[in-house]
C-alpha cells in the first residue's frame, strides 16, 4: 500500500462564530465528549497511516500545543506552523510548505468526516489533479456554500449559500493538494483558497476535483454545531450526559439537562439548566435558570461580539 502523504490541520482561526467559547481555547481545542477535538482529528488520520503532521497556530495557541504535545502519544509526528497574524486558508499552508512535501492533506481544524484517505490519494493521482475535494451532497445550501460540477469529477464554481439554484456539493473539510499552486503565493500575505486560489484554478477546467463520501458529517463551527456534534458523538461512544470536565462542582438538588461542563464547573443548590454549554471557571449561582446559552466567566476577552448579555459575574450567548 502506497504511504500517505503528510497532513496540515488549520487551526489558526479566531472562531468567532463560536464565541464566547474561543475565548477560553482554540476551537480545534474545545472538548468533544472528553477528547479534545483536534486530538480527535489527528487520531483518525494515524489510524489511517498519516505519520507527518503539521498544525498552524495563531489564536490560543497554548490550548491546542498542551493537548498535542509532539503527537507520539497518538501515533505521529507534530510539528507547528506560527502566524504572527491569520494567513487565511491559503496564505496558512504557504506559510507551512517548508514543512511539507509536494503534496499534502489539508484539513479544516474544525470539522470531522470519516473519509477513506487511502482512496482519494488513489483517486488524486489517477486524475493528475491539483486539488481533490471531500464531498458530500450539500444537507443545507443555506447555511453553506455549494460547489458546482458539470460532470461530477471537477469543480467548476461555488454558488453562495442562500443563493437559489440546482443541487450541488458540500465541502467535508478534507483535501488533498499539490504544493505547486501555493508556492506562487507570497509567503507572509494573506490568501484563501475558496475566494481566491481556488477560484483561479477552477476556471481552467480539470484542476480541482471532487471526491464523493458518505457517512456523517461533523462541525463544531458555532456553539450550536459543537453541542449537536458532542451529543453525536458521545451518543455514539455511549458516554451519559450531561458531560463534565475536571474539577466540576455540582450541588445533587440543580437539575442539568443535555448540558456541557467544562473544567473547574460548579452549579448552585437548585439551579435548572438545559442545553447549556458551561465554560472554564463557570460558577452559577443558586436557583438560576438557564436554557440554550454558552456560558463563560465575564472577562475582556469574552465581552466584544455585540451578542452577549451579562448576567453578573457571567457572560452568556444565545444558542439559537
Amino acid at each position: 500500500m502506497t504511504a500517505l502523504p503528510p497532513a496540515l490541520i488549520l487551526a489558526a482561526g479566531l472562531g468567532t462564530r463560536l464565541h464566547p467559547l474561543t475565548a477560553q481555547r482554540a476551537k480545534p481545542a474545545l472538548p468533544v465528549a472528553g477528547q479534545p477535538f483536534i486530538r480527535r482529528v489527528l487520531t483518525s488520520l494515524a489510524t489511517q497511516g498519516v505519520r507527518q503532521v503539521v498544525i498552524n497556530l495563531h489564536h490560543r495557541p497554548e490550548t491546542i500545543s498542551a493537548v498535542v504535545g509532539d503527537g507520539s502519544d497518538l501515533g505521529c509526528e507534530v510539528r507547528y506552523s506560527w502566524e504572527p497574524r491569520i494567513l487565511g486558508s491559503a496564505g496558512g499552508p504557504r506559510r507551512a510548505l517548508p514543512l511539507l512535501g509536494e503534496r499534502f492533506f489539508l484539513l479544516n481544524g474544525d470539522t470531522l468526516c470519516d473519509v477513506d484517505l487511502h482512496a482519494l490519494a488513489r483517486t488524486h493521482r489517477e486524475r493528475h489533479a491539483t486539488v481533490t475535494l471531500a464531498t458530500t451532497p450539500n444537507p443545507a445550501p443555506d447555511r453553506y456554500g455549494t460547489l458546482l460540477s458539470q460532470d461530477g469529477t471537477w469543480i467548476d464554481g461555488v454558488r453562495p449559500a442562500g443563493a437559489p439554484g440546482a443541487e450541488g456539493w458540500h465541502f467535508v473539510g478534507v483535501q488533498l493538494v499539490e504544493a505547486a499552486p501555493f508556492t506562487a503565493l507570497e509567503d507572509g500575505n494573506p490568501a484563501a483558497t475558496i475566494g481566491g486560489l481556488y477560484d483561479r484554478l477552477w476556471a481552467r477546467s480539470g484542476q480541482i476535483g471532487l471526491f464523493r463520501v458518505e457517512g456523517p458529517f461533523h462541525d463544531i463551527g458555532t456553539p450550536l454545531d459543537y453541542l449537536k456534534t458532542t451529543r453525536a458523538i458521545a451518543a455514539r461512544e455511549n458516554r451519559s450526559t450531561p458531560l463534565r470536565g475536571d474539577g466540576c462542582l455540582v450541588d445533587p438538588t440543580a437539575d442539568l439537562r443535555g448540558c456541557l461542563l467544562w473544567d473547574r464547573v460548579q452549579v448552585g443548590a437548585g439551579c435548572r439548566l438545559t442545553d447549556c454549554i458551561l465554560g472554564n471557571d463557570v460558577q452559577v449561582p443558586d436557583g438560576t435558570r438557564l436554557a440554550r446559552q454558552a456560558v463563560v466567566p465575564w472577562t475582556p476577552e469574552a465581552a466584544g461580539s455585540g451578542r452577549e448579555r451579562r448576567d453578573g459575574n457571567l457572560c452568556l450567548v444565545d444558542l439559537d
